[in-house]
């Protein structure tokens, strides 16, 4: 019985919890699909996530893949390193604990989340920072749609001074700690 667990594991890939959580996540996509379904407007929903997974894969991801390896050349970085300079291991992630110093905090993080928090955030309210649909927004809130391109623009620095900030702790953290 003591072998059980890594038995499984060998045989689906992963552990028990994990596919726990994809039958979790599969029966909640289920009912969801099962309520869509019945909305007279199923067929254009259908039509619009097909249409965003196409305008996805044929034109974000492209553009967001040349971007990064932009940046990684920008910062120094290869794509068949980590951030020590050795290959990373493809079973272990996370490199294992030993008595060297800790590697240097790697900018690339750093930059990558607050942009995609900041490009996420204009794609949900991009109607909005286009002032798309004023009057019906204007009927429905009583609000103008003039402050979302500022807000936006705010939100997106605050996002990129956080993660610079905490980029400056965590490389503060790590000159302190030294070579050991």
């Amino acid at each position: 019985m003591g072998n059980t667990v890594p038995r499984f594991r060998a045989a689906y890939g992963s552990s028990p919890l994990h596919l726990a959580a994809m039958i979790g996540c599969f029966t909640l996509t289920g009912w969801v699909a099962l309520r869509i379904a019945e909305e007279a407007t199923a067929g254009r929903m259908l039509l619009w996530f097909v249409g965003a997974a196409v305008a996805h894969d044929l034109v974000l991801f492209p553009v967001y893949a040349s971007a990064d390896r932009v940046l990684r050349g920008a910062l120094g970085r290869s794509d068949r390193t980590g951030t020590d300079g050795r290959p990373p291991d493809r079973h272990h992630p996370m490199p294992p604990r030993t008595g060297r110093a800790p590697a240097r905090p790697s900018p690339l993080n750093h930059i990558r989340v607050p942009a995609l928090a900041t490009g996420l955030l204009f794609l949900v309210y991009l109607p909005g920072i286009l002032r798309q649909g004023r009057e019906t927004y204007l009927a429905a809130t009583g609000q103008n749609q003039h402050p979302y391109l500022a807000r936006w623009l705010a939100l997106s620095v605050t996002l990129f001074l956080l993660s610079g900030g905490w980029y400056v702790v965590r490389r503060a953290r790590w000159r302190r700690a030294g070579p050991r």
